[in-house]
């Protein structure tokens, strides 16, 4: 929910104000500023798109099961060697905060308790896509490819296969391809580490 209790958005029109936040484009410093500012509430599953501050699709219960046992399984894989956050902010500056479905990131002194991973921090994202696989395959992509994200992954959960998207330009990612789950990979950033990808899905298509 927008709250219009700070001043600065004072209207006599709730639905100009929805209207306002949602249509002008943010950087992420006055993306910022709103939640701080409480215009912007914790529970309003929003997140910082090339500008645009867009509602989160809710979840059924195979994207929200499949997110949490590919992010448990990473998470016991590279336990020494990386983070693995679920569903958690990764700023792209200078106009996109996203909220992956999880994020391989490096790990901190501070465990990200100051600030939220950035580009240069990430190793690995990963999207779990049911309904959003035109959005993750496209909008998200390209913001992600102009980021320098170099390993992009879609679990694509009606398919059951995995799309992977490297070598990230301005453009988009140059390279991609699509693996089935009896397949493996290694990400970019451990290439010694290959993952079985059945492992990241529900072993019933649900």
């Amino acid at each position: 929910m927008l709250h219009g209790n700070n001043p600065l958005f004072l209207t006599p029109n709730p639905l100009s104000l929805m209207s306002s936040v949602l249509l002008k484009s943010w950087t992420v410093d006055e993306y910022h500023r709103m939640i701080a500012a409480g215009i912007l509430a914790a529970g309003d599953r929003l997140e910082l798109l090339d500008g645009q501050i867009i509602q989160m699709n809710p979840q059924l219960p195979p994207h929200a099961a499949t997110t949490q046992r590919a992010a448990r399984y990473l998470d016991r894989l590279l336990e020494e060697v990386a983070y693995v956050r679920m569903q958690l902010p990764v700023t792209l500056r200078p106009s996109s905060e996203p909220e992956p479905d999880i994020a391989v990131v490096c790990i901190d002194p501070n465990e990200y308790g100051d600030r939220h991973p950035t580009a240069s921090d990430v190793l690995l994202l990963i999207e779990v896509a049911d309904s959003t696989l035109i959005s993750d395959r496209q909008k998200k992509a390209l913001i992600y490819a102009k980021a320098g994200i170099s390993d992009y992954w879609i679990l694509d959960i009606n398919s059951r296969q995995v799309l992977i998207f490297r070598e990230p330009s301005a453009e988009g990612y140059r390279q991609s391809m699509t693996l089935t789950l009896n397949e493996a990979i290694a990400p970019l950033a451990f290439p010694n580490i290959e993952i079985p990808l059945t492992q990241l899905f529900l072993q019933s298509a649900g």
